[in-house]
């Protein structure tokens, strides 16, 4: 009996101090492993807008198409600036007609004795070439810069990547630095992950990370790119007339730990995985 009770006493024994020590290293990795479950996928969207204005004449892409640097992704009705070409080129060509014949007056007049024509028609006529050149110099900018408009009524991507969202139609009107379309970049997809800034203290840039995303069982290798400097505090209000701080007079007694935002360049990605900016993701980091 005695036996029986004494093996009792013994096995309930470890299994409190088994409990105990699982206990404490679940609690140690709760509090002190760097892992977070709030992370989101990130990527840059380029706004393409157009820089000169005008309709719409034809649409190269749809929508969540895959593009290539440079490739067409909608065209401006280009009339309008192949007549201010022509016109400019005719510009050209009459200031450089008026050129030559300023340069020819003074070439006579040059040549003419101070008996026949006084310094001050010769230095009309210098003046006169002076005005011609500077003419002919801002017609041949303005050609210029009918070249370059002809040329920007074809928009193409900056990236690689996909149309996102799609909204620019045949017929639609462009206006000048209005954006008219996105363009997810392929090469710019990153994570971020909200640690809990107890954490922190394990954390380096270059550390080895590794996500798992909430819709795929593979994981994806990256490594810590940089931690954030700052957070909006909110306990503080802004818009203060006399510029001194508006602290908020209420105090709540149970205090969280602040989220710090955290980058995690991504080295590779399976080739199962198709990235979306906005999924979940869980993030740990082996420092």
């Amino acid at each position: 009996m005695l036996a029986s009770r004494t093996f009792r006493f013994v096995i309930t024994t470890l299994i409190a101090a088994l409990a105990l020590t699982a206990g404490f290293f679940a609690w140690r990795l709760y509090v002190e492993t760097p892992w977070t479950r709030d992370g989101r996928v990130r990527v840059d969207v380029i706004q393409i807008a157009p820089e000169v204005a005008g309709s719409v004449a034809e649409v190269r892409v749809k929508d969540n198409q895959s593009v290539k640097k440079g490739d067409v992704l909608f065209i401006i009705d280009p009339d309008r600036y192949r007549f201010a070409l022509s016109q400019a080129e005719a510009d050209v060509a009459a200031r450089e007609r008026e050129l030559e014949q300023r340069r020819r007056e003074l070439e006579r007049r040059t040549r003419l004795s101070s008996a026949a024509i006084t310094v001050e028609a010769r230095e009309q006529a210098e003046t006169a070439v002076n005005l011609a050149e500077a003419a002919y110099d801002g017609a041949l900018a303005a050609l210029s810069i009918a070249h370059l408009n002809l040329d920007l009524t074809t928009i193409r991507s900056p990236v690689n990547g996909y149309v996102t969202n799609l909204q620019v139609h045949v017929g639609d009107y462009a206006v000048a630095g209005k954006a008219s379309l996105a363009v997810v970049n392929s090469d710019s997809f990153y994570v971020v992950g909200y640690f809990e800034e107890t954490k922190l203290r394990n954390l380096r840039e270059g550390d080895r990370a590794t996500v798992r995303l909430l819709g795929f069982p593979d994981e994806i290798e990256g490594h810590v790119e940089s931690i954030a400097r700052a957070i909006a505090d909110r306990e503080t209000i802004s818009g203060s007339g006399d510029l001194i701080a508006n602290v908020n007079p209420t105090f709540s007694w149970v205090r969280l730990a602040q989220r710090i935002p955290v980058r995690i360049a991504l080295d590779r990605v399976p080739d199962s995985i198709r990235l979306s900016a906005g999924m979940t993701a869980t993030i740990v980091v082996h420092p």
